[in-house]
């Protein structure tokens, strides 16, 4: 595990005066200032998001014409498809819209390739089985943006296509269809980092506004989506996208939602996967049901994802469940073996004091778990990593990268290389002639160089404050709490606490470690996630970086410090 940094963040002369006029502690009002809230009106709008602060579905480019697509193909009854991406994303935007069709009583069907077999997006085999049905319409979800050679097939083949999507925009698009993606060119549309199924829930709305208007619902009820936005949360958070603005609307609406989810399946995923349904939070999303929900599309058959998001009979929803649950144990050894082989095969062979880019390629590797494995080299050894499978000469995988280089625009700059790619700032894919590997290799490295100066390499963790222990209190930690739903663009807030004494100190579940600490009379249980190296820690004593937690347990709460990095010293 590489040695991290700890940055922290500078007291603002501005808390003093914000805690004052929202009534609160300095504190909270400090890490207010390190979001990016500087004032009373957008505090009192973060604490409180509210659905009417939602931006009319109207404002995205092409909602009009996609919506008249639509509704034709409604009102003339013809064969309507969901093709969705396989990933949590895209499994929730693919339930989203059929149990929403579903429930006005339009009979839609669905689509989720096979990550294995088709790959990601729309494909001519997929275009041609789909066409099988009659001329009909596809509406793509988390999909699509680079499909408008697949697009044109169906339309050759007498179908219409809808794109939503929110993967950047390629740079020789030509639209075929109606297309949905906030980062298109020229949209009203000022949210940019909406997840997949955050583009297919603006949908619906629109939709469901357009079917009001034709008096729909004169005599059948209307769909209330608020019921859709646990859906709505889980892959957003699962996605990995910022938590900010209208995401954070909706994930923190969907998460209380989702205390009394409707969806027979979504309540037996929390059940199997120990979700506690009273205190559920984004954590729960990311790292309990998002993995659970993703192996179904990784390593097997992404329908089971898509049936426990869809079923209304709960013996079923329990039986996917329990699927989803042992597919993810699968999972999560097949990625552990992958790691271990490139860490006994590859690692000791790169310079890390020279290479700033990670690139590891070998037949045989699981096609469906290299993202995950490139995430947790990324954390380990905090350098893009692109881990790629090879299978009859073509090369396929997936990269991460880290702040400061945009995997997507260098992807796009070797794009002569690629039979295929798409994704993110942080997260892309690919597929190429494994003849091309070492170019993709200097190219990449040579992007780094220009971009990250060694510096850029190591991992620092942004902290925001110092604290005395003895200042944690039960309220004082649910006021931090207040800030939640916490993700990309809204962190875990991060504290130091310096020369605190370990009095116990302990593993539990091999990989974690378990403290008791002490300043002054202060006494607080301590678990560190990963972090089992450090142990023993008796009698010492350490600087540690933690978020606070409330442990509730049997009706009793206290405060539990989650050990975030310890003993290594700040810089400015």
């Amino acid at each position: 595990m590489k040695k991290k940094l700890w940055k922290l963040m500078p007291p603002s002369p501005r808390s003093d005066s914000l805690a004052a006029e929202l009534g609160l502690p300095p504190l909270i009002a400090q890490l207010l200032i390190n979001r990016g809230i500087m004032d009373k009106h957008s505090a009192e709008s973060f604490f409180s998001p509210r659905l009417s602060d939602l931006m009319d579905p109207m404002l995205l480019k092409n909602m009009d014409k996609a919506i008249e697509v639509i509704l034709d193909a409604v009102d003339n009854r013809r064969p309507i498809t969901i093709f969705g991406d396989y990933d949590a994303d895209g499994l929730t935007a693919t339930a989203l819209l059929k149990n929403f069709f579903s429930s006005m009583g339009i009979s839609v069907f669905t689509y989720v390739p096979n990550r294995l077999t088709e790959g990601y997006g729309l494909n001519p085999e997929a275009v041609k089985t789909i066409a099988d049905k009659g001329p009909g319409l596809i509406i793509t979800v988390d999909c699509g943006i680079s499909n408008m050679d697949e697009a044109a097939l169906a339309k050759q083949l007498g179908m219409d296509v809808v794109v939503t999507d929110h993967h950047q925009i390629p740079l020789d698009f030509h639209p075929v269809c109606p297309v949905i993606n906030p980062h298109l060119r020229d949209s009203l549309f000022p949210y940019k980092d909406l997840a997949g199924v955050g583009v297919a829930f603006y949908l619906a709305l629109a939709l469901r506004r357009a079917l009001r208007d034709k008096d729909r619902f004169r005599h059948d009820p209307e769909p209330d989506l608020k019921n859709y936005l646990d859906l709505v949360a889980l892959g957003t958070v699962a996605d990995m996208v910022p938590l900010t603005g209208q995401n954070r609307i909706l994930v923190r609406t969907g998460i209380s939602v989702m205390r009394n989810s409707c969806w027979p399946g979504l309540q037996a995923m929390q059940k199997v996967s120990g979700v506690d349904v009273s205190n559920i939070s984004s954590y729960d999303l990311a790292f309990k049901l998002g993995p659970r929900l993703n192996a179904s599309g990784r390593i097997h058959d992404p329908v089971i994802g898509l049936d426990v998001l869809t079923t209304d009979d709960i013996s079923v929803g329990i039986e996917k469940a329990e699927q989803l649950d042992q597919l993810n144990s699968e999972r999560q050894a097949i990625e552990s073996n992958i790691i271990e082989e490139i860490e006994e095969a590859f690692i000791p062979g790169i310079q890390m004091d020279q290479n700033r880019v990670m690139v590891f390629c070998r037949e045989g590797w699981h096609q469906g778990v290299l993202g995950i494995v490139a995430s947790k080299l990324l954390d380990r050894y905090y350098r893009p990593t692109i881990v790629l499978a090879v299978q009859d000469g073509i090369a396929a995988g997936s990269g991460r990268s880290i702040d400061g280089f945009d995997l997507h625009r260098a992807f796009t700059r070797l794009s002569h290389l690629f039979d295929r790619f798409g994704g993110h700032y942080h997260a892309a894919g690919l597929a190429m002639a494994v003849s091309n590997m070492e170019a993709l290799k200097v190219g990449l490295e040579e992007l780094a160089r220009e971009e990250l100066d060694q510096d850029a390499l190591f991992p620092f963790i942004t902290v925001d404050a110092e604290l005395h222990l003895s200042d944690l209190s039960i309220e004082t930690v649910k006021q931090i709490q207040s800030l939640s739903p916490f993700g990309r663009g809204n962190p875990d807030p991060v504290f130091c606490a310096n020369a605190v004494e370990v009095m116990w100190s302990g593993i539990v579940g091999e990989k974690h470690l378990k403290l008791k600490v002490k300043e002054g009379s202060k006494v607080f249980d301590a678990i560190g996630f990963g972090l089992a190296e450090y142990h023993p820690l008796d009698g010492r004593v350490i600087d540690i970086a933690f978020t606070p937690e409330v442990d509730q347990w049997q009706g009793y709460e206290k405060v539990q410090l989650r050990i975030v990095d310890l003993e290594t010293k700040v810089f400015d």
